[in-house]
């Protein structure tokens, strides 16, 4: 397919791409995509071994799904802004006739006879799904094991976590399996493992992703799909996919915002934004090595123009309240089971649910009314500042044996939901946040940074995160294990 005189990119030169580029490159038929389809799984096949980032493979329909994505780029069709271009899906998000098993022994062999809405969107925008990525179970660790599958390894530090829940997509997407992965975040289960694993990771505001389907639709949305990419550019490429109203979901925004990526691309000046910096949101201890990159990163927002400004806003009650109101939405999908098959469950699912079990419908929704002053709080930021920005995660990887640090900074943590407070005060909100790479520690680790922005306004969000993507790019770097130069 490619051009007389034209050299289309080798191997891992294909994988190394950003899907902008891609798509670009396939569009004028500089490169095919059974080549980037058969260049990905190779390289799949050669990696995820040591990485165990993918759990199911969908070779032989990939391959096919190039095929025919090379027909149409051939035969002149209308093309979808992701054609040829392959992506993962978690393994929590339904996938027609395609297993899929939440990281759960009791869906071992689930395979759903229906797509989600998001899977259903990336397939028609011509997107190649290669397979599905590893999770905890039901998404309730800030780490990637499970009882079928095992651990998930970060690249960049094999014996380290890459995070999660979504560790699975990001550790692909960092060792450059795929330049596309969807994630789902419901206290930071996307923008936790990008920042561990060094790419970027987008919570779009509550609601522009529609979610179907759901067990709890007239619940407030808490959880959301999302990307996680090696650039923000990518990010928004496939925000413009996933997001729209939809009546299958009665929480979807219907604000007309769309045209991410043009908006991120045609953006201007970030010159004289106000940044309010949250270093701990007042009750999260930070590793000093943490901070250190994220004031190292706000230095580049001032250089871009902006003007920073500590605040030291206290949300120390919404570490007890998420906890609470998360706990019992676990619980409600598992209590079924546990009186038979408690042996087959995580330890940390089977204590939420007795979390729960151990609180009142009263306790519920006092933690509800803490919710809607969190977000008036936050609301209340956005009259002083443009943006609010955070460390993403309190500490780089952590090792693999362990479900969360106990101890950061000198100071004990009690529980998961402290180590997840920084991310999770904005799934509580509903506000947009993204991750992007603030730095490396000494180790050479990755370091995140969150960056937030006013409710329903993720373009600004996307568009500060270019701007200091521009200033302080992160795109070459890759993990050792990788094996790609800069």
């Amino acid at each position: 397919m490619t051009k007389a005189n034209e050299r289309a990119p080798a191997g891992d030169a294909l994988c190394a791409m950003p899907a902008t580029d891609l798509a670009a490159a396939i569009r004028s038929k500089q490169v095919s995509p059974v080549e980037v389809t058969d260049a990905v799984l190779a390289r799949i096949n050669r990696l995820n071994p040591e990485l165990n980032a993918f759990v199911t493979l969908i070779e032989d329909d990939a391959r096919q799904q190039a095929r025919e994505a090379e027909d149409a780029v051939m035969r002149g069709h209308e093309l979808g802004s992701l054609h040829g271009i392959p992506y993962a899906l978690k393994d929590a998000t339904l996938t027609k006739g395609i297993r899929t098993t939440y990281g759960s022994k009791l869906f071992a062999e689930h395979v759903p006879a229906q797509d989600s809405l998001v899977a259903e969107r990336l397939r028609a925008a011509g997107g190649v799904l290669i397979g599905k990525t590893n999770l905890p179970e039901f998404g309730a660790k800030c780490t990637t094991d499970n009882k079928i599958f095992g651990a998930t390894r970060n690249p960049w530090a094999l014996a380290l976590t890459p995070g999660g829940s979504s560790g699975g997509a990001a550790a692909a997407v960092a060792a450059g399996l795929v330049p596309l992965a969807e994630g789902s975040d419901h206290a930071g289960s996307i923008r936790c493992p990008a920042a561990l694993c060094g790419v970027v990771g987008l919570k779009p505001s509550n609601g522009r992703i529609p979610i179907y389907p759901d067990n709890l639709l007239w619940h407030a949305v808490m959880w959301c799909h999302g990307p996680i990419t090696r650039t923000v550019a990518d990010a928004a490429l496939m925000l413009d996919v996933m997001a729209g109203p939809d009546d299958r979901d009665p929480r979807a925004l219907c604000d007309g915002a769309t045209g991410f990526n043009a908006t991120v691309a045609g953006r201007g000046s970030i010159k004289g934004r106000r940044i309010g910096y949250l270093s701990d949101i007042g009750c999260v201890p930070v590793d000093p090595a943490v901070t250190d990159a994220c004031e190292g990163a706000l230095a580049a927002f001032v250089e871009l123009g902006c003007k920073v400004e500590i605040d030291t806003t206290d949300f120390s009650d919404t570490i007890e309240a998420y906890g609470l109101i998360n706990a019992s939405r676990r619980a409600a999908y598992v209590d079924a089971y546990l009186p038979d098959r408690a042996d087959d469950f995580d330890p940390e699912v089977v204590w939420r649910a007795e979390l729960s079990r151990s609180r009142t419908a009263t306790d519920l929704t006092k933690a509800e009314l803490v919710q809607t002053s969190a977000y008036l709080r936050v609301q209340d930021l956005f009259q002083r500042y443009d943006l609010l920005v955070t460390p993403t995660t309190p500490t780089a990887a952590f090792p693999i044996e362990i479900s969360y640090p106990r101890e950061i900074a000198g100071v004990k943590i009690e529980t998961v939901f402290e180590h997840l407070g920084l991310t999770s005060l904005f799934n509580l909100t509903g506000h947009p946040a993204i991750s992007v790479p603030a730095g490396w520690t000494k180790d050479g680790l990755p370091v995140g940074l969150q960056i937030v922005g006013p409710w329903r306004d993720d373009a600004a969000v996307l568009c500060a995160a270019a701007a200091y993507e521009e200033a302080q790019p992160w795109q070459d770097r890759w993990p050792p294990l990788a094996g790609i130069e800069a």
